[in-house]
């Protein structure tokens, strides 16, 4: 690591049966990883005296994962993305954030999230700066809390500039692992009729619900839902659906999505990483979609996918 840099530890303890599971969660985050699993210390070797004692006496049943974060860039996404994927993936983890003191979790990171720019239009402004708007340009006010979404991160962008390009005024919208509700937003302001954001998460739901508040777009709403288990298709299939999740998730969500998708409408899948593409590629199409276009951005992917 860069010594002129700080940085902070993020480390995710688990039991030790979850802790293959978490390595590959954390590996979207960074590759370089450091991982403490003391279960497999062999005290009979002739180097056993020679252990130090906090070893010997840690806890073998748990195991963790730590990646080291630049202080230049909010933590906070990270933080949220580990909790949305461990609450997908069913890992029940401990976060520790070592380096910042915990009643600065959720206000230190402000001071690295500033307005950013995406796309031709789209302006993610944080709740709490202040920003003077420009002819042509679409405001979205974020406050994410410990959700996920605040723009920063290639996944919520890829998906944002997709958006402003394909949404078209009246269009139903389906965003399922909603975040902090910053895709949903972002359709309604761009002309969506309707927009339904869904995540498993009670305390994104709330965050988001905020959020879809703070907006002013009353054409919002947000509900808990496991994928797709509490989609409401009571108004009939949507024209176009995000899923701004992971590989996995999306994998399995390729099965059943295309019930919730009218004849011509749009899957927006991303929170890719660019090693699992093709796989998800690959499912997605042996499930009579099809994948029309990808975007890469940093290591990350996002699809754009229609009914074959």
């Amino acid at each position: 690591m860069d010594a002129c840099k700080d940085w902070t530890q993020l480390k995710v303890t688990v039991p030790l049966a979850q802790l293959d599971q978490l390595v590959a969660v954390m590996s979207m985050l960074n590759n370089n990883l450091m991982i403490e699993d003391y279960s497999d210390i062999d005290l009979k070797t002739c180097y056993g005296d020679l252990i130090d004692e906090s070893i010997l006496n840690a806890d073998k049943t748990i195991g963790s994962v730590s990646v080291f974060l630049s202080a230049d860039r909010p933590y906070s996404d990270a933080v949220a993305f580990v909790n949305e994927r461990m609450a997908a993936e069913g890992i029940d983890g401990k976060i520790d954030l070592i380096g910042v003191n915990e009643e600065d979790w959720a206000n230190s990171w402000k001071a690295y999230y500033k307005p950013l720019h995406i796309g031709k239009r789209m302006v993610i402004v944080p709740a709490w700066e202040s920003y003077e708007k420009k002819e042509g340009e679409i405001i979205v006010r974020m406050d994410p809390g410990m959700a996920f979404g605040t723009g920063s991160h290639e996944t919520t962008r890829l998906v944002i500039e997709l958006l402003e390009e394909l949404v078209t005024p009246g269009i139903r919208v389906a965003d399922v692992g909603c975040g902090s509700g910053i895709l949903a937003i972002c359709a309604a302001k761009l002309g969506a009729g309707e927009c339904k954001a869904y995540d498993i998460d009670p305390v994104a739901v709330r965050v988001a619900r905020e959020n879809i508040a703070d907006s002013g777009q009353e054409n919002v709403t947000c509900d808990v839902s496991d994928l797709l288990k509490g989609v409401d298709l009571s108004g009939g299939p949507y024209d176009l659906i995000c899923a701004n999740i992971v590989a996995d998730i999306i994998i399995r969500m390729a099965p059943d999505v295309s019930r919730y998708m009218k004849d011509d409408a749009i899957l927006l899948a991303s929170g890719i990483i660019t090693e699992r593409a093709e796989e998800v590629i690959e499912q997605l199409e042996s499930n009579q979609l099809k994948v029309v276009r990808r975007l890469d951005d940093n290591g990350w992917c996002a699809l754009v996918v229609q009914k074959a």
